[in-house]
């Protein structure tokens, strides 16, 4: 590679500790947020009941959270539902009460609010199932990051798959700590929105290998740090191309798509941005610490070769 071409590259690589210090910073924050304030988690997981009431004429929450407070639904959380007319209330399970008790009960209270009150929706979750589902879910990221693990140490190399995991773990952190910190729904789209994001993180990841593996067998002269920088300017442009319209498309669904898929946009959001920074500097830098060289992806000649070829 000629000078003229090396002045042109970014130093990506030169800058992998201050991003390790980055990193380390959000992880702490976000992991210190999940066990101090937790997530908000939706019906889906709680269990509990859920409906959604319109009105003729805009209702402010405040008169709404207030005469919640005035009744036995003082813990009910309150949101509006895509517009000032349209209000989602979540309560808790009650007990010797079933849904549609709850429902009456709860539309009493908003009767004394406005008129024209009308249920459009009313959903149960049971408490059992909330549970359940909050294991299934666990369950299956886990077996998610074990079945990328093999296919990474198959593919390249034990280091590799070392990188790979190290990375989705660094983008699913971060990505439950924003939703801890914000308070943001936390329900089922988002959990398959951060299952989305790690098959695009390990997508992107997994471009970056592939170059870095041919590199690696193709530069002679190179250090392993200067075969991560080449690979990784090579690239560049592709995953940013790749990163920006997909943010083009989520900031559209977050913006305008509505209150049902507004976590799940939001997930997604935070995700792209993590995952496309972790495939740069988490998944490279890791690989280099571990100490990956030319030695481990040259391709394995097979004994006897040179007399196969023999006529």
């Amino acid at each position: 590679m000629t000078e003229k071409t090396q002045k042109r590259m970014f130093k990506l690589m030169e800058k992998r500790s201050i991003a390790a210090l980055f990193s380390a910073v959000l992880i702490l924050v976000s992991i210190g947020s999940l066990f101090t304030q937790g997530l908000n988690l939706g019906i889906d997981f709680t269990g509990g009941t859920l409906i959604e009431v319109g009105f003729s004429d805009a209702v402010e929450l405040d008169k709404v959270r207030d005469a919640m407070a005035g009744s036995e639904f003082s813990d009910a959380s309150v949101q509006y539902f895509g517009s000032a007319k349209d209000i989602l209330i979540r309560v808790a399970p009650r007990e010797g009460k079933n849904s549609a008790t709850i429902s009456t009960e709860l539309m009493k209270v908003l009767s004394d609010i406005g008129s024209n009150a009308e249920l459009r929706r009313q959903e149960f979750v049971g408490p059992q199932v909330g549970e359940e589902l909050t294991e299934d879910g666990g369950l299956a990221m886990l077996a998610a990051l074990a079945m990328i693990m093999m296919y990474v140490a198959v593919r390249f190399q034990m280091r590799f798959s070392v990188g790979a995991i190290a990375a989705l773990m660094h983008d699913v952190i971060i990505t439950m700590g924003f939703f801890s910190l914000t308070q943001l729904n936390f329900d089922l789209t988002v959990l398959a929105a951060i299952l989305a994001v790690i098959g695009y993180s390990l997508n992107d990841t997994i471009v970056v290998y592939d170059r870095i593996r041919e590199n690696f067998r193709r530069m002679r002269t190179e250090t392993p740090l200067e075969v991560l920088n080449i690979s990784l300017n090579q690239t560049l442009s592709r995953t940013m191309i790749t990163s920006l319209t997909t943010l083009l498309v989520l900031t559209a669904l977050f913006v305008v798509g509505g209150e049902i898929i507004h976590s799940f946009s939001a997930a997604l959001l935070v995700g792209v941005i993590i995952g496309t920074y972790s495939s740069i500097y988490i998944a490279s830098p890791v690989i280099l610490a571990l100490g990956v060289s030319k030695q481990d992806l040259m391709p394995v000649e097979k004994e006897g070769a040179e007399l196969d070829d023999r006529p």
